[in-house]
């Protein structure tokens, strides 16, 4: 770390050039505080760790309630983002296609979301929840274990992370924005996002991932070497071999992520997700098959039924189990938010050309199935050897999460080839967790800018190996990760407003996707086209609206009125019905409404955009007035600036027809019946 540190001090005291995209707004912010938490975490784990565990503490008795209504949030957003018309919006182009194949997508979204993670606790946290349930009151220790499981690990973990890629494939694929974080604060800040606001937000995520990679880093690289000394590989578990552990993997990992996305990463996860299913094959073969299948079903059922309960339950009326519910479920929901820069902007990358309900579904099912199968065949798998098998030797093994799972590899027929597919499973999370990291921390702080040198991707292997390697020397891994947990909250608060943004441009979408063709355009047979491209270059003020009821509308009113009178029908003018700016022609009927064709005036803003356009038509105002229809039912119609006089007759005469049809209609014509006039009709009759 300190050779790491002198070496860029060295490259800017000297001006040294070399080829690099990394941002002095966020690069070296980021690595500054890099260095600096990481040294106050190494050379005073105590007291930094005990201060952080103190504010952990406080956060997580005083504020438990708010994680529960983020992540459940974040669900319902994604809920309604894709089940709504939202939901056919592509993360890119309209006639883009996705980049992978969806085999591909699913596997490197689950190696990048939550590989080391199950093999970590696929054994070791049913079990616990089973020694130690939640409330000690429960019927079925077992049942409940395997629900608690599903909660954490399901699709709620899953919406935090898809809320995040989301809003990031969103503006980066749609909008063209940067695939960073500051661009889904595009809709609040417009163009200030290149400034400081999205600087400091940027350099927050950096530093979140870093750190989430390297804690998670140091589960996996623990089990790892506990897995090798169970096999005899290694005598004993010390730094020196977690060291050599963590050099292997980080080298492999930035080889790579310097072959890129579609090497590398995606060739290592398609790997991964290969050898996760075999593993789980073996297991469920050799282990109570039928038991786990029918847990299997009964416990995605009975999570589907509890499923409202356990996403807004804050054990508010149980306090003996509110310990319970802020170690496990509260820590979880920090853990995967904190998580959610990283995953997110990793599940974006290989997003492009997905619709939002595509995107949406699979991202929250498709993991989380796999999940519950995987959950279920190790660790109810684990419950039922432990009460059958091994007589209780699993569960006494509960608080030692490093060795349980080679332990319970070990009650199979064939323990030892599982123990060695389960540490390559291990090896390969390890890699595929690390390469990912290292791509996105480096789209991060160079902005994401493409071509960016190999070096980089090797820089932050190596300063992230190197940095894992200083946190486990000095015992500051735990301050590092109860550091990230509390940064958790406010970068929840940030994505809250992040869905907000997200919102506001998706309306702005179906707004921009919706809009139609200029009504007067519709028809328009090309004649008098220099007059029509004098008024699309014109942004009309009050003014010329006048002119245009003076020359066109009056006329056109005053000449059917005439017409019509020769056929014994009265029909009026009325000014001023709707505003200063408007005319009317009425014709009143005893029974039913009266037919009314009005054009009012509306006022309209003019975008920015437009207006500091070197390259679009002069406008003086920041406004302008267009003449706008409305008609006897209440609705309002449509934009008649570019009809002239003849054509304004017409489409009264075309509203006029379809008034005439609908009363003439019995059925149609109750709509039209002017409840008022047919009372008063009724008692002067009597």
């Amino acid at each position: 770390m300190l050779y790491t540190s002198c070496l860029f001090q060295y490259c800017m005291f000297h001006k040294i050039h070399f080829q690099t995209t990394l941002t002095r707004e966020v690069a070296y912010p980021g690595l500054c505080v890099l260095f600096v938490l990481s040294f106050l975490c190494a050379f005073f784990p105590d007291t930094i760790g005990g201060l952080l565990d103190t504010t952990q503490a406080w956060i997580y008795q005083k504020l438990s309630w708010l994680y529960i209504l983020l992540v459940s949030f974040f669900l319902i957003f994604l809920m309604v983002m894709a089940f709504s018309r939202i939901g056919n919006i592509r993360l890119g182009a309209d006639n883009s296609s996705p980049q992978y194949s969806f085999f591909s997508w699913i596997a490197m979204l689950f190696a990048a979301g939550m590989g080391i993670g199950l093999m970590y606790f696929g054994v070791a946290e049913p079990m616990s929840h089973y020694v130690n349930p939640a409330l000690p009151t429960v019927a079925n220790p077992a049942k409940e274990a395997q629900l608690a499981t599903f909660f954490h690990w399901g699709i709620h973990a899953w919406s935090v992370f898809a809320v995040m890629g989301l809003i990031l494939a969103y503006f980066s694929f749609r909008y063209k924005l940067p695939l960073a974080i500051r661009s889904g604060l595009y809709p609040l800040f417009k163009e200030r996002i290149n400034g400081r606001v999205g600087d400091v937000v940027d350099i927050f995520a950096l530093v979140s991932t870093f750190f989430g990679i390297a804690t998670s880093l140091g589960f996996g690289v623990v089990q790892l070497n506990a897995g090798l000394v169970h096999l005899g590989v290694l005598g004993e578990s010390s730094f020196q071999f977690q060291s050599l552990i963590i050099i292997v993997v980080s080298g492999v990992a930035v080889s790579s992520a310097v072959a890129g996305m579609n090497k590398g990463v995606k060739r290592l996860s398609e790997i991964n997700l290969a050898l996760a299913v075999l593993l789980m094959l073996f297991v469920l073969v050799l282990g109570p098959t039928t038991f786990l299948l029918s847990a299997f079903s009964e416990g995605v059922g009975y999570y589907i039924n509890r499923l409202a309960d356990l996403t807004f339950n804050t054990f508010a009326f149980e306090i003996a189990g509110r310990g319970w519910f802020t170690s496990w479920t509260v820590m979880y929901w920090a853990w995967w938010i904190s998580w959610a820069p990283f995953v997110g902007l990793f599940i974006a990358r290989i997003s492009k050309g997905r619709t939002i309900r595509e995107y949406v579904i699979a991202v929250l099912l498709v993991p989380s199935l796999f999940i519950f199968l995987w959950m279920t065949v190790f660790g109810n798998g684990a419950i039922y050897i432990d009460r059958h098998w091994a007589h209780g030797a699993l569960s006494a093994l509960a608080a030692q999460p490093d060795i349980l799972l080679f332990t319970f590899f070990e009650q199979f027929p064939l323990g030892t080839p599982l123990c060695v597919l389960g540490l390559m499973m291990i090896a390969v999370f390890f890699v595929t967790s690390a390469d990912s990291g290292i791509l996105v921390m480096n789209s991060i702080s160079s902005h994401n800018k493409p071509n960016t040198p190999s070096w980089q991707n090797a820089f932050w292997g190596v300063l992230l190996a190197l940095i894992s390697i200083a946190m486990l020397y000095a015992g500051g891994l735990k301050s590092l990760q109860t550091m990230t947990l509390v940064a958790a909250l406010p970068f929840g608060l940030i994505m809250l407003v992040l869905c907000f943004c997200l919102l506001k441009a998706v309306h702005t979408d179906v707004l921009y996707y919706s809009i139609k063709i200029p009504y007067g355009s519709k028809n328009w047979d090309g004649s008098r086209w220099q007059e029509r491209l004098e008024q699309i270059l014109t942004f009309s003020q009050k003014t010329d609206i006048q002119r245009f009821f003076h020359d066109k509308v009056a006329p056109a009113f005053e000449e059917l009125s005439g017409e019509l009178a020769k056929n014994g029908i009265d029909a009026q003018i009325l000014h001023g019905q709707r505003g200063a700016l408007s005319m009317e022609l009425q014709i009143a009927h005893d029974r039913v409404r009266n037919f009314r064709y009005g054009v009012t005036t509306e006022r309209l803003n003019i975008s920015d955009y437009l207006i500091d356009d070197d390259n679009t038509p002069d406008v003086d105002h920041n406004q302008q007035y267009v003449p706008v229809t409305y008609y006897s039912d209440g609705r309002t119609g449509n934009n008649i600036q570019y009809l002239g006089k003849k054509e304004i007759i017409v489409d009264v005469l075309r509203e006029y027809e379809r008034y005439i049809n609908l009363i003439a209609d019995e059925q149609k014509a109750m709509m039209f019946v002017d409840k008022g006039k047919y009372h008063l009709a009724k008692e002067s009759e009597a």
